[in-house]
């Protein structure tokens, strides 16, 4: 092992966290949960799920509650999407809601597709879009048509779902999915607890068996964030010969995002694995720039949009023209996550243009002098975190936002800072 390694500490995949704490619930909480994510939304579907657990044993014990009980899942798109599913098979009323910013991300294709299948999800306010009303029971259908192209959430939510179901569940897409990688996650996961999981040869459906008698296993280690790491290789880009380890990683993940080693290496950052000298310890991943960047990248980001904001930024940095394409869903992020990078990159002298589906970046001399936006958005701020160690006056608005998926962002950060004063 080499010491002299900058040694990165990622938060464990909020994404895979998220999906084996909706296992949990489902199967009664018969298997351990370790190294889940510490982020803001893991933490909230925590405190969410123990509500309703809390809720479901005051209903059963004839005890007074909320008649209509309200879920609160802020500004977070993955917990709002995994739990009205859940909450469909809860007995019971329930509202689910959110902030403003959440209110306007699209849902309307999960509360479609769960109507159809017999559930009731009634918008509270804009049609489509949450608050919503649902009345807990069971589906008259198992079969699941949804329009996955706006989020592959909808379709993992489903999927989650269908263990538990009388029937199971068939989730049939009705287009290419975003994202397909994460619902590919989703498999996986079900699988690991002993769920029947198939897809179709075209790629378009999906059945998932009921399974009364999961889970198989005891206890559920959760890796750590592929997408968390991309902010590092953008780090290392700045640091050229420094060698960064990202602990808790492998290239052989099942995480979409594990593709950010193959987007870097364009761009001049080497990616191994290097096994645990220990039988117990995990395997982590080591980046260097060592190599030239390409002049030019065209890559399509449709299955793995999280990690546009790092790539985009590199790019600029480094003069390289892209052509990011795939992109039309970064819109209705946390923040419009195209405006936010073209604004703020041209701020500092960049030459960035959005257009409905791609971001164009032409080479072009990085100077800033304003401080960084961020838009309430914890990726905008990771993203152009980096830029402070060339340019160590750059200011960062809002930088608490990164609490949201990587709480310790900003102390892993200061360390590769330190390099420079060294």
């Amino acid at each position: 092992m080499n010491t002299n390694d900058i040694h990165i500490t990622l938060p464990a995949s909020k994404s895979l966290s998220n999906r084996w704490l909706v296992l949990n619930y489902l199967s009664g909480k018969r298997f351990q949960l370790r190294n889940l994510s510490d982020s803001d939304d893991t933490q909230l579907l925590r405190h969410l799920l123990s509500q309703l657990e809390r809720n479901q044993q005051k209903r059963a014990k004839g005890l007074a509650m909320d008649a209509e009980p309200e879920y609160y899942c802020a500004n977070a798109g993955t917990v709002a999407r995994f739990l009205m599913s859940l909450l469909c098979t809860v007995p019971g009323v329930h509202v689910l809601s959110g902030s403003d910013r959440l209110k306007r991300r699209p849902m309307a294709h999960l509360i479609e597709a769960l109507n159809a299948m017999g559930f009731s999800v009634q918008s509270l306010e804009e049609e489509g879009c949450i608050p919503v009303r649902i009345e807990g029971g069971m589906p008259r259908r198992k079969m699941a048509i949804i329009n996955p192209t706006q989020s592959s959430q909808f379709v993992s939510s489903l999927l989650l779902l269908g263990c538990v179901l009388p029937d199971g569940i068939t989730v049939s897409m009705t287009a290419r999915p975003a994202s397909r990688p994460y619902i590919e996650m989703t498999c996986d996961v079900l699988r690991q607890i002993g769920v029947e999981v198939t897809r179709s040869s075209n790629g378009r459906i999906y059945q998932v068996a009921h399974n009364v008698d999961m889970p198989k296993i005891r206890a559920v280690s959760v890796e750590s964030d592929w997408s968390a790491a991309s902010y590092f290789y953008v780090v290392a880009l700045m640091l050229p010969g420094v060698r960064f380890r990202l602990k808790g990683l492998s290239l052989k993940s099942s995480q979409g995002d594990v593709v950010v080693a193959d987007i870097f290496s364009k761009l001049g950052v080497v990616s191994r694995e290097v096994r645990s000298p220990y039988r117990s310890g995990s395997p982590s991943v080591t980046i260097q720039a060592s190599g030239t960047a390409e002049k030019s990248l065209k890559y399509n980001f449709i299955d793995c949009p999280d990690l546009l904001p790092s790539v985009a930024v590199a790019c600029a940095y480094l003069g390289v023209k892209a052509n990011l394409l795939g992109v039309k869903n970064l819109r209705a992020k946390e923040s419009d996550r195209l405006n936010a990078l073209q604004t703020e990159l041209n701020k500092m002298g960049g030459s960035v243009t959005a257009t409905e589906n791609e971001l164009r970046i032409k080479p072009a001399r990085l100077r800033p002098v304003q401080p960084v936006e961020t838009y309430d958005d914890h990726r905008i701020a990771m993203a152009f975190a980096p830029l402070q160690i060339p340019f160590p006056d750059l200011q960062i608005v809002n930088p608490e936002i990164v609490s949201k998926s990587f709480p310790d962002f900003w102390n892993q950060l200061h360390q590769c800072k330190k390099v420079c004063e060294q």
